[in-house]
């Protein structure tokens, strides 16, 4: 049997793929040459996760990859119709970012509940100013999404002793479905989208979701950009509808130095880090050789995508 070929989609630093000497032909590629490489390649894998370069290659002539793999949670910014009617396996990174974001969350909520922010900039005015902070013990979240990060989120806030509802495609035992959305927004303290991005989900925060909320809810997204609309978000925040909010993904990335987002009231912009810890990267390439093993021998793999919901299914 041919030793088969791995196709690269590359981003720095490249992955360590050492242990896959002899067991596979590593073939790299950027963005511009995917198109011409990908007939002769067997696996692709996508550790460039924040390029658009699968969608438009896919629909061109020749055959396919049998499986590809996204170092990346999130598989939209690579599923396009061919793609997903076809017989290729998509396989994506879940389980790699779970503790890391719902950490991230909960130094959101007590940075916004502690008015931290605030602090900061005092001190670097030199200026001192006595304020009253808010307890998170006893708050009500809401956490949209019920993959593993969603998952962790809530148990994560739920250390913090904060009631956390889910709220899912469907309801369930443990989980809400849509339908309670708008009841569960209108008591909540903390809003969290940890949702994948599908056509159920885009633009589900949009200005009368924003409304429903309480005036002194926070919002935080770490799930997609798109699954926030970004103009209501800011004239909620102007308006005072909400009382604060965070986002660490946006509808476009990287976030250009005129966006008027960077000086809304009451909103914290980080760059997409949410689950980006120390070593990160070498997790996510051990995580695909594991995966190219199982593979090679012929063994069903894990974190297999549902190519027509946009999530690997189960939660």
């Amino acid at each position: 049997m041919p030793t088969p070929t791995l196709l690269v989609l590359d981003a720095e630093p490249l992955p360590r793929l050492g242990r896959l000497t002899g067991h596979a032909h590593i073939e790299h590629t950027d963005a511009k040459g995917l198109a011409e490489r990908l007939p002769r390649a067997d696996v692709l894998l996508v550790w460039d996760f924040t390029s658009r370069a699968v969608r438009d290659a896919w629909p061109g002539e020749g055959p396919r990859p049998r499986w590809v793999h996204t170092a990346s949670a999130g598989v939209d910014h690579l599923m396009c119709p061919e793609l997903a009617a076809s017989d290729t396996v998509v396989t994506n990174a879940r389980g790699i970012f779970d503790q890391p974001i719902a950490e991230y969350v909960a130094a959101l909520v007590l940075a916004m509940a502690k008015d931290l922010p605030r602090t900061l900039q005092l001190q670097r005015e030199r200026t001192w100013r006595h304020r009253e902070s808010q307890k998170v013990a006893g708050s009500r979240a809401v956490v949209v999404g019920t993959g593993p990060i969603g998952r962790a989120i809530a148990r994560t806030l739920g250390a913090l002793d904060i009631t956390t509802a889910l709220v899912g495609r469907a309801a369930r035992t443990g989980v809400h479905g849509p339908e309670d959305l708008d009841r569960l927004l209108a008591r909540a303290d903390w809003v969290i989208a940890a949702a994948p991005l599908t056509e159920q989900t885009q633009g589900m925060f949009d200005a009368r979701r924003f409304g429903v909320m309480q005036p002194s809810a926070r919002f935080v997204n770490i799930g997609r950009g798109q699954l926030v609309d970004e103009e209501a978000l800011a004239e909620a925040l102007a308006k005072h509808w909400i009382a604060g909010a965070a986002l660490d993904v946006f509808e476009s990335e990287p976030l250009t130095p005129d966006s008027p987002l960077w000086q809304v009231p009451g909103l914290i912009v980080s760059p997409h880090m949410s689950g980006d810890i120390v070593g990160w990267r070498d997790e996510l390439g051990a995580q695909f050789v594991e995966l190219y093993e199982l593979w090679a021998a012929g063994k069903p793999l894990e974190n297999v995508v549902d190519k027509q919901r946009g999530y690997v299914p189960g939660h």
